[in-house]
C-alpha cells in the first residue's frame, strides 16, 4: 500500500525557519519516501506505508522535541502507481 502524508508544524516564523520546521525537513529527507514536497506552508510526501509510517513517527516525536506546540497531519491511500 502506498500512502501520501501532508503535515505543518507550528509555530510559524516567517522570518526564520524555527528549528521544529527545520527537524521535520530533516526527517522528511532522509526517510526512505519519494515525492517529497517541503515548503514553507506544507509539506507532502509519499512512498510505501511502511516507510510513511516510520517517518510520521518520528516527525511527530522529533517535531515536539523541537519545540512544535502544534502539528497537523493527514495521511492518505494512494493508488499504486502514484496517482491522486
Amino acid at each position: 500500500m502506498r500512502l501520501r502524508v501532508e503535515f505543518t508544524t507550528e509555530p510559524f516564523d516567517l522570518d526564520e525557519a524555527p528549528a521544529h520546521a527545520l527537524v521535520a525537513r530533516d526527517v522528511i529527507e532522509g526517510a526512505q519516501l519519494d515525492a517529497v514536497d517541503v515548503g514553507p506552508f506544507g509539506n507532502t510526501a509519499e512512498g510505501g506505508s511502511e516507510a510513511v509510517l516510520t517517518a510520521v513517527d518520528a516527525l511527530l516525536r522529533r517535531t515536539l522535541e523541537a519545540g512544535a506546540t502544534r502539528i497537523s497531519l493527514q495521511v492518505n491511500v494512494v493508488e499504486e502507481g502514484g496517482g491522486r
